[in-house]
């Protein structure tokens, strides 16, 4: 019996109209993961739901605004080891949704950080593994 914990979870880069990144500061309380850290907003897929209903439903309960499936491109993919829960695996389908309006989101958990995105190097210590993944690789495909 497999006793290793796994995850699937469907996450967001975004990005307002500005060109900035709308991040997750998480809550600073025992028992979650990377408490304190910055990260994407998402989070684990419920039952029967796709990735891509996972991500909408997140999103919209975290920061108060709907953004429409059509609106998520797809980002990546990550399977395997877990670098947020020991002795785990993960399976995560990662996003971007762009030109969200800051000022219209109402943050549910945590709190927003806004970043610039000459301004990722100075935090890098401070985001979750899967943030600094997500965020690698789509800087990669922006250049």
């Amino acid at each position: 019996m497999d006793t290793n914990p796994h995850r699937e979870i469907a996450c967001a880069i975004l990005v307002d109209t500005s060109g900035r990144f709308l991040l997750q500061q998480r809550d600073n309380v025992p028992g979650i993961v990377y408490p304190g850290k910055i990260g994407l907003f998402g989070g684990h897929r419920e039952g029967t739901e796709t990735f891509m209903q996972c991500v909408v439903r997140e999103i919209h309960e975290e920061t108060s605004h709907f953004v429409p499936p059509g609106r998520f491109e797809h980002l990546t993919t990550y399977e395997g080891i877990d670098p947020e829960v020991n002795g785990g695996t993960v399976y995560g389908e990662f996003f971007v949704a762009r030109d969200l309006p800051a000022e219209c989101l109402v943050i549910t958990e945590g709190a927003l950080r806004i970043i610039k995105p000459d301004e990722l190097v100075a935090i890098k210590a401070e985001l979750t593994p899967s943030a600094q993944f997500a965020i690698r690789v789509f800087l990669k495909d922006e250049r």
